[in-house]
């Protein structure tokens, strides 16, 4: 192979700076760092074990994280003197289950769960020396701790004694003994001061399972007032730093309209309703000392999509409805799998002031979006930015003094070969921000979107993408405009048989017929009954001509098949993304179909030696004298080896008969696509899917984000400049 780069400057497409704001610079959060908590493994432990950052906090000077890992029961540190780069610092070996931390000067203070069993709750609060990671402290708390929470004048902490139900247990419905209550309890010098530590008593105030409060999360004002979400009673209560009960209340319920609130449906349609959609709050911060927000996650009998802005007294100020879904589902995010329970799930919210500006942020668990809002009216924030986060966030902390903000994503998908959990950071810089980079906002009906796996460009600034099996029930082709920032899908065309949604497709390849209309390539899995096949299909998405695999081909079959097709002159070619059972190992076909004559042919194409897993093709694009390919691995993050653009040329392409030996073409290396992938901070993606070039040799490259299921929903959209 000869190795020779191509175009060595690249140009990232990036998002406008704010959502609903084209190139808007000013100030924005961009992400510069992603630390997978494996890496705080000491040399030699096992590191196929699972790992998880939930809850995170920051030493006061802002240079060290300190984040909870529940299944190694451990407490994490990581050394963010250069936040761009951040530095193991190991683990913490507790004592029983971590389930909160808050940082107070250098001291992180735990709650750590030892219940033996859901009937026989028990656990403490400890506090860790950060310095020496020597525990120096440690308070009975008689219960299950949940969330922990400072006071901002470092005088005290409240815990949330959730004492947790089993939700195998009468299907979880409450009560179920013993109760939870509220603990605060006093610092002082620093240090825990177990003689003061206050049970408040918090039975008897909601109308659901009133002698059963399962407290969740807590927060404190500067007035030292303590917040606490009853996330299954679907109440909240304030109490004053004595113990007292300020004010309690229900945390009602709001009707949902425009939402996809149906599960595998392997479609997104938004025409749906939920009617008194009970809140049930998980986090909560506050915005200042007369309003708090809440993320409304809900559990077993709610979740309202959204968040909401309370005043202390009980009063809603603002509800979020379903706009922050509607949001979520434009940049590609929404988590079909999860319609039928609480959608995004909303978990997480934390507050900063960064100069003049009060920003809250609400972390989405099950879209893996962080949504900044500008919160300077508490009654109307503005939704500013949308960010991409790992797998799960569970935890968020923002660090005004040095412009930072961290999410702690708790999905560790070792089990499933996929990505492990990350602590994340983002800086507040005056600059555009890089993400989303591929939106339908705009469009004059809400359009979702996702899994797209081929590209193909049509007049400039003109893409066509496709949508892969994910969307069994709406396979689709997005017309994009690639000439704002970020890109922007502005119709889509819904592929039909008849009439009706095309089924029993898993399109990954599109190109132009030169008529108006395309060929689409299938790549079909024979044990779900889905064809190998190619679609010719006019500019409405109706399928006109479907045309099958010739029986040589379809005797060597694997559900790996065609992942692009091309056309050159009256020619398709269609790569083969793995070896089929007649290819030697390391080969694939490139498959060649003349349109006109109806003959097939093909030739071979040598992949790369993996390191680990798998290497395939994913996308094959004709662009002058030459045909581009996607050559890449299965594999993730520091995993990642091959991600890369080669390309063949066409005088090569000369396709032998089926039934015969099969010359093996030469290609050359035109990008190593790691370092844009790894441009915008994140973690390498996997599926690097989609490569459409322009007509003045731009390449756009498009990741494959897998519909949101066991994916951060992350889907990388940029451009290479020749």
């Amino acid at each position: 192979m000869t190795l020779r780069l191509w175009g060595m400057s690249s140009m990232l497409a990036l998002a406008a700076g704010s959502v609903g704001a084209e190139g808007n610079a000013g100030m924005n959060f961009n992400r510069i760092a992603s630390f997978p908590v494996v890496e705080n493994m000491a040399e030699g432990e096992d590191r196929s074990r699972e790992s998880s950052a939930e809850i995170i906090d920051a030493t006061a000077d802002g240079m060290t994280l300190v984040y909870t890992d529940s299944p190694l029961g451990v407490l994490g540190m990581i050394d963010i003197a250069d936040p761009a780069a951040p530095k193991p610092l190991g683990n913490v070996i507790l004592d029983g289950e971590p389930t909160s931390v808050a940082v107070v000067g250098q001291t992180a203070f735990v709650g750590i769960n030892t219940s033996e069993s859901y009937t026989n709750p028990s656990g403490r609060l400890a506090s860790i020396d950060i310095a020496s990671r020597t525990e120096t402290g440690s308070c009975d708390l008689g219960g299950q701790p949940d969330s922990v929470a400072k006071a901002p004048d470092g005088s005290f902490l409240a815990v949330a004694i959730e004492n947790e139900r089993d939700e195998d247990l009468n299907d979880g419905v409450l009560p179920q003994m013993p109760e939870g209550w509220l603990v605060l309890v006093g610092l002082k010098d620093g240090a825990l001061d177990c003689a003061s530590l206050k049970k408040v008593d918090l039975t008897g105030l909601a109308e659901i399972a009133p002698d059963d409060p399962e407290p969740e999360f807590v927060s404190i004002n500067a007035a030292g007032e303590t917040v606490v979400t009853l996330q299954e009673n679907n109440h909240i209560a304030v109490v004053a730093r004595d113990g007292t009960v300020l004010s309690q209340f229900s945390a009602g319920a709001v009707d949902l309209d425009g939402i996809d609130a149906t599960d595998e449906r392997a479609a997104l349609i938004f025409t749906e309703s939920q009617k008194g959609r009970k809140r049930e709050p998980d986090g909560v911060t506050w915005i200042d000392d007369d309003h708090f927000a809440t993320a409304n996650e809900g559990d077993y009998e709610g979740g309202s999509r959204g968040w909401t802005v309370f005043s202390k007294d009980g009063q809603v100020v603002y509800e979020s409805g379903p706009s922050l879904e509607h949001a979520i589902v434009q940049i590609g995010h929404y988590p079909d799998k999860r319609s039928d329970a609480k959608g995004v799930e909303p978990e997480s919210v934390v507050f900063g002031r960064f100069g003049d500006t009060p920003l809250l942020v609400v972390g989405t668990e099950r879209a893996s979006v962080a949504a900044v809002y500008d919160v300077t009216d508490p009654a109307a924030p503005v939704l500013k930015q949308l960010l991409p986060s790992g797998i799960g966030p569970e935890g968020f902390v923002t660090i005004p003094s040095r412009n930072l903000l961290v999410s702690a994503n708790e999905n560790d998908l070792v089990a499933d070969g996929a990505a492990r959990s990350h602590v994340m950071v983002y800086q507040y810089q005056e600059a555009p921000a890089a993400y989303p980079m591929l939106t339908s906002e705009g469009m004059d009906e809400l359009t979702g979107w996702g899994a797209i796996s081929g590209l193909v460009a049509r007049e400039p600034g003109t893409l066509y993408a496709v949508n892969d099996s994910f969307y069994g029930y709406q396979p689709t082709i997005f017309r994009i405009d690639t000439t704002r920032t970020p890109a922007r899908i502005v119709e889509a065309i819904r592929v039909t048989r008849a009439g009706r949604p095309a089924q029993k497709l898993d399109l990954e390849g599109i190109t132009l017929d030169g008529a108006g209309g395309f060929w689409l390539a299938s790549e079909g899995n024979s044990a779900k009954l889905v064809p190998h096949a190619l679609y010719h299909v006019n500019a409405k998405g109706e399928i006109k001509e479907e045309v099958a695999l010739p029986p040589e081909l379809l005797a060597n079959e694997t559900r790996f098949g065609f992942e692009g097709i091309t056309k050159v002159s009256d020619t398709l070619w269609m790569a083969v993304q793995r070896e089929w059972a007649d290819d030697p190992k390391h080969q694939v076909k490139l498959v060649a179909y003349d349109t006109v004559a109806k003959t097939w042919g093909a030739v071979r194409y040598e992949l790369a030696t993996p390191e680990s897993g798998w290497v395939g093709l994913s996308e094959i694009v004709a662009h002058g004298d030459w045909v581009y390919l996607i050559e890449r691995d299965n594999q993730i993050g520091t995993a990642a080896v091959t991600k890369k653009i080669t390309r063949v040329a066409l005088s090569e392409l000369q396709p032998a008969p089926l039934d015969g030996p099969l010359p093996v073409v030469t290609k050359e290396l035109v990008r190593d696509l790691i370092p844009g992938l790894t441009a915008t901070g994140g973690y390498v993606l996997d599926k690097v899917e989609g490569l459409a070039i322009d007509a003045d040799g731009t390449m756009w490259v498009a990741t494959d984000n897998d519909g949101v299921d066991d994916h951060s929903g992350e889907t990388m959209f940029f451009a290479v400049k020749p």
